[in-house]
């Protein structure tokens, strides 16, 4: 599982980038910036509009954290 290591919306927003101008420039949809507000996951092209406009990269933004589940799972 991935969680985030940043407030993505307000970081956006740091950089100029608030929900109304996102939405009116048609750079992420309302159901995108939900996801974020909610911690859900997104596509990496997403990921990627996110680290260009922050100038970072993905891992500034995700880290992964395996649940219980997936370490029994996978490890």
């Amino acid at each position: 599982m991935f969680k985030y290591k940043i407030d993505v919306m307000k970081s956006l927003s740091d950089h100029g980038f608030t929900s109304s101008r996102m939405r009116k420039e048609k750079i992420l949809s309302e159901a995108t910036m939900q996801n974020l507000r909610k911690g859900k996951g997104i596509t990496t092209d997403t990921l990627n509009t996110i680290c260009i406009i922050l100038r970072c990269q993905p891992s500034d933004v995700l880290e992964i954290v395996p649940t219980n589940e997936e370490k029994i799972k996978y490890f």
